[in-house]
């Protein structure tokens, strides 16, 4: 058990039964009353951030979690299967765990946060930005470029991007994977 002093941005604990992450936190002493902590705390499953305000000297529940580099694998009706970069452990990830599974491409790393004390997987961060090729684009009108218009592209992965009309079938581009958005066209 920690208490409120121990509070630091990052540290993880359970709060009403669920998880939670400090994102922010401010140690006020007014001039009146006694000391509190308020703190803003981001939900480790939903990623939905609350505010709480904590009277100082309360009792926390500290929960260690872990962030491990897995690399993925493929898909079948388990759900996502991972391997461990370093032991070589293999790790079943259900969907519901993963924001963007379509974005998912065999070799990629992926950071998984566990909870330490039971070993089950929390969340699933993808890298920032991944390669793609485009598998299936629409041909783009010659001339039609007065405006940023954009088109659908099929990814080698199934996931459909917003690209510009100049992208073609058989390019490689850079996807944002936070909100599945064309970056640029890769060079080789």
């Amino acid at each position: 058990m920690a208490s409120t002093s121990d509070i630091k941005k990052g540290l993880c604990m359970e709060l009403n039964g669920d998880l939670f992450t400090v994102v922010e936190f401010l140690h006020v002493k007014p001039g009146k009353g006694p000391a509190f902590v308020r703190t803003k705390l981001k939900n480790v499953s939903t990623g939905r951030v609350i505010e709480n305000t904590f009277p100082s000297g309360r009792k926390i529940n500290e929960v260690r979690i872990e962030r491990r580099p897995l690399q993925y694998l493929y898909k079948d009706e388990a759900g996502y299967n991972f391997m461990h970069t370093e032991t070589y452990e293999q790790i079943n990830i259900p969907e519901t765990l993963i924001e963007q599974p379509l974005l998912l491409k065999e070799g990629i790393i992926c950071e998984v946060v566990f909870h330490a004390e039971n070993e089950t997987p929390l969340t699933l961060d993808l890298p920032m930005t991944i390669v793609y090729e485009v598998v299936y684009s629409e041909p783009g009108i010659r001339g039609d470029t007065a405006t940023n218009t954009l088109k659908p592209a099929t990814l080698d992965t199934g996931a459909v991007v917003m690209v510009p009309i100049f992208v073609e079938t058989g390019d490689k581009i850079r996807v944002d994977t936070r909100d599945g958005s064309y970056m640029e066209r890769v060079k080789e």
